[in-house]
Formats: C-alpha cells, sequence, structure tokens
C-alpha cells in the first residue's frame, strides 16, 4: 500500500463501524470487507482488536460469501457478543481474541 494511503489512515478521526468506539492512531487496521485473496478492494478502518476478533471467527470464504458488509458482521450472534462486550472497554484495550471452534462451519 501507497505511503499516501498510510498517512490518510493515521491523520483522520476514525471510528470503527463494528464497535462504534473511537480507534486510536495505533490500533488503526484496514479490513478487507471482501478477502484481497478474494479480489476484494473495499476496506473499513477497524480497532485491531475488533479485525482480530472477525478473522478469529471465520474463514476467507466465509467473508466473502457471507459477511462483506458491517452490518451482516454484525448481525453474527458472535460478532454481536464481542460488540457488547468490548463497548465498554478502553479504545486502547489488547485482548487475547481465541480462534473460534466452529471456525469454517457455517
Amino acid at each position: 500500500m501507497s505511503e499516501s494511503y498510510h498517512a490518510n489512515l493515521v491523520a483522520e478521526e476514525r471510528v470503527c463501524p463494528l464497535c462504534m468506539r473511537p480507534v486510536p492512531k495505533a490500533q488503526r487496521d484496514a479490513h478487507h470487507l471482501i478477502p484481497k485473496s478474494r479480489g476484494g478492494v473495499e476496506t473499513v478502518i477497524l480497532h485491531r482488536l475488533c479485525h482480530r476478533q472477525i478473522h478469529a471467527l471465520f474463514t476467507e470464504t466465509q467473508l466473502a460469501r457471507h459477511y462483506s458488509t458491517v452490518e451482516a458482521l454484525k448481525a453474527h450472534p458472535e460478532i454481536a457478543k464481542f460488540v457488547a462486550w468490548v463497548g465498554d472497554k478502553p479504545n486502547h484495550i489488547r485482548a487475547n481474541i481465541r480462534r473460534s471452534k466452529e471456525k469454517g462451519h457455517l
């Protein structure tokens, strides 16, 4: 990715569309709504923790087929549970994310 892309990523004030909390500059990740390996180019800026949670729960195939929008992600029960949990945590929180035993099984 270009330097200007990364400069814009850091410069602007951002709110995570998943958990709706402000995203500190050091905790910003660009999430491809459709994985790059599946031809996706559109990204959203997420908290690193939210981004890690998505990839702990879903395969790239699942993301491409069923969870290619923020709304679809939020509708999944495990993501909704995570969003409720993280909602009252500090913006800079770091936590261990466990891979789902169900990853790859819808």
